[in-house]
């Protein structure tokens, strides 16, 4: 498919205000906004259009949120349906027969072994809440206050989902190597790779002199997404469940960004097959409106009522249309057909790689995509990747490619640890023509990049 770019188009003073007021009004920490510099004002499916006119193929999706894209008609009607009826919008933890609905929608999804015997607790609107309500959970269950994580998590913004999370500094919290194939840290990679990060964590956990106090509990995510976008291998994660279960460590699933048909199949520790204790849930699971779970094994159920709590864990709307996405999502088989998309996606980006060796690595699970950027010009390698050297990323083309996206109406994020990663998160209901579209736009701005004078200017803040 021929890349066609949006003529310019002169900007409204209109569009030039909000953005003003926004940089004047809005604090130092926002983000998206710094590198997406456009106004919405409409958006259907995969298409935002703004108060420019100009249109924009989205490959953020609310950072993973929007599994079915913008406003889809299922997800309005649900809305349109509960606002009619006259059911109240705020009920705290009541039940009512729509949060009912939306609980049977989704034990209904998950692994069999785990909702047969589960326990769900509606937390604050976000993931980073859910994560909140997790550590205290395990924390009150097992008498224990210490945590498992990893090098390059991220599970959110709150003191303690931060952490936990790959940035932390001076907290509790054990770092553990996350396996990664590219720029593997034990300079292995591969099968290799990911058996000594195993066989690290169990010495950690096993030599009395470690310095690791006994945890509570070991939180990960099956594909990290911040961290770079780096799937964690099936038979790796199989071993983080035989080392948490042997030493009665409760494991936890952060699936906040990889659930809801994301990676290929509706939660992705089902690529692994293992069963966790407690699986943290948000974004996706709300429809496009604030929602976020836990559910866990019905034996961690121990903390006394009011243990956790939370004004607005009862959304109506969210629950209804978080319902109605996860019935369309299982009864159109969506995320089988990101998984087979995703690996046509993934194919034609590392074909790229044959002309383009500032692509240091193309991967990703469904239609969780990243592409590493490099420069290899730019001295020795850093780290020795499971085949061949890696050259050191280059956040500075990154930048210039998210630029040259969005020139080309195409929306990407940056990720990684270097912010090199350009990142995909397309709603699962792109269409083939789509995703065409998505790899030509990416492969003209990346050329386009390349031969920017400004590619190697130093990048600003991404998120």
């Amino acid at each position: 498919m021929a890349v066609t770019e949006p003529a310019p188009v002169e900007l409204p003073p209109a569009h030039e205000g909000i953005l003003r007021r926004q940089a004047l009004r809005e604090s130092a920490a926002r983000t998206y906004a710094r590198s997406l510099p456009i106004v919405p004002v409409r958006a259907r499916g995969m298409t935002i259009e703004g108060a420019d006119g100009r249109r924009y193929l989205d490959c953020l999706s609310g950072a993973g949120t929007l599994a079915l894209g913008h406003n889809h008609p299922v997800v309005l009607e649900a809305v349109r349906k509960v606002i009619d009826s006259g059911a109240p919008l705020h009920v705290l933890d009541l039940a009512t027969p729509v949060k009912d609905a939306f609980t049977t929608e989704l034990f209904s999804t998950l692994p069999r072994e785990f909702a047969d015997n589960a326990r769900i607790q509606f937390c604050g609107p976000a993931g980073t809440d859910a994560v909140e309500a997790a550590f205290k959970l395990v924390r009150a269950a097992t008498g224990r206050s210490e945590l498992l994580a990893f090098t390059g998590a991220y599970h959110g913004m709150t003191a303690g989902a931060l952490a936990a999370s790959g940035g932390a500094t001076d907290v509790r919290v054990t770092r553990l190597p996350f396996p990664r194939r590219y720029r593997c840290p034990f300079g292995a990679g591969g099968e290799r790779g990911a058996d000594i990060a195993a066989r690290w964590t169990e010495y950690l956990l096993d030599d009395p002199k470690s310095g690791v106090p006994e945890p509570a509990a070991m939180i990960l995510e099956p594909v990290q997404g911040e961290g770079g976008v780096n799937p964690a291998p099936d038979g790796w994660m199989r071993r983080m469940r035989e080392i948490t279960r042997e030493r009665s460590i409760a494991l936890i699933a952060d699936e906040v960004q990889t659930g809801v048909g994301r990676t290929g199949t509706f939660w992705a520790v089902e690529h692994s097959g293992i069963v966790p204790d407690v699986m943290v849930l948000s974004k996706a699971i709300g429809g496009s409106l604030p929602l976020a779970v836990i559910v866990y094994r019905s034996e961690l159920d121990l903390w006394q009522p009011g243990a956790h709590a939370g004004t607005f864990r009862g959304n109506q709307l969210a629950m209804a249309a978080g319902a109605a996405t996860l019935a369309y999502v299982r009864e159109h088989r969506l995320a089988e057909r990101a998984g087979t998309l995703g690996a046509r996606m993934l194919a034609a980006l590392q074909a790229l790689s044959a002309d383009h060796p500032s692509i240091g690595d193309v991967r990703g699970r469904g239609l969780m995509i990243g592409i590493e950027l490099v420069d290899p010009e730019a001295g020795p390698p850093t780290v020795t990747a499971e085949n061949g050297s890696a050259p050191p990323p280059d956040p500075a083309l990154a930048t210039a490619v998210q630029q040259e996206c969005l020139r080309r109406g195409l929306i990407v994020e940056l990720g990684g640890r270097h912010g090199a990663v350009v990142r995909l998160l397309p709603p699962l209901t792109l269409t083939d023509e789509q995703a065409t579209a998505v790899v030509d736009r990416l492969a003209d701005a990346l050329r386009a990049a390349e031969r920017s004078p400004y590619r190697r200017a130093a990048a600003g803040p991404t998120r």
